[in-house]
């Protein structure tokens, strides 16, 4: 897979998300995705959402999710996580005893779903840490 170096929009600087501000404030500029989106463009991956797990924390089926996997795990991280030969997203409960990680257990962001406590029988890597997340709205 060849590998782009830039990938550069055009910025329209800050947008009011309150009362509107004048017309001739407005000015355009270049801005590059690489810089503001990604630390380390070689553990750097995206993916996208399948499924609604995580729609209370605003991470939609279909969404693009921002992944680094050089980032250190901790608690509270959301994560892809590999178990038993699949991939998920969740946040992260690391319970640890005089710091010693005694379990792991992965939450939704959707009362729907159970928790996931992780057992050491199982197959499981947390693979990489959520930085950011491009909501699709059409």
């Amino acid at each position: 897979m060849k590998r782009k170096d830039n990938l550069s929009l055009w910025f329209a600087g800050d947008i009011k998300a309150g009362f509107p501000s004048a017309a001739d404030d407005f000015h355009l500029e270049r801005i590059n995705l690489n810089d503001e989106l990604i630390r380390d463009p070689e553990t750097t991956f995206l993916a996208r959402v399948n499924g609604d797990s995580m729609k209370d924390m605003r991470i939609y089926n279909g969404d693009l999710i921002i992944v680094d996997k050089a980032l250190e795990p901790k608690n509270g991280n959301i994560a892809v996580c590999y178990i038993d030969g699949e991939f998920t997203l969740k946040r992260l409960k690391v319970v640890k005893e005089k710091g010693i990680v005694k379990e792991i257990i992965l939450l939704p962001e959707n009362k729907e779903y159970e928790p996931i406590r992780v057992t050491p029988d199982q197959d499981f890597i947390i693979w990489g840490i959520l930085t950011h997340t491009i909501i699709k709205f059409s």
